[in-house]
């Protein structure tokens, strides 16, 4: 298990985890990008605020994700089994 220092928001974090150093900064790198659209579009709002709000917009992009793959999971499921019938 690695750690790297990341900066978010001006900010330097220790992070620590098992994925690679460039993935870790990838991930601080969009933290970041996602917390300055917040404070871009409310520039008073406190740190917490927009840690929350920032949190809420990637939330939602995940299960906006997870939604969209479990659909194609199932289509491919659908005419998978379509085709396997033409083989019976």
């Amino acid at each position: 298990m690695g750690s790297i220092e990341v900066t978010i928001l001006g900010q330097k974090y220790t992070v620590k985890g098992d994925a690679t150093e460039e993935y870790m900064k990838e991930l601080a790198v969009f933290v970041d990008g996602k917390l300055r659209e917040v404070y871009n579009a409310s520039p008073n709002i406190t740190p917490l605020k927009a840690a929350i709000l920032a949190s809420l917009n990637i939330a939602d992009e995940l299960r906006k994700l997870q939604d969209s793959q479990e659909s194609l999971t199932r289509n491919i499921e659908e005419k998978a089994e379509a085709l396997s019938g033409l083989f019976d």
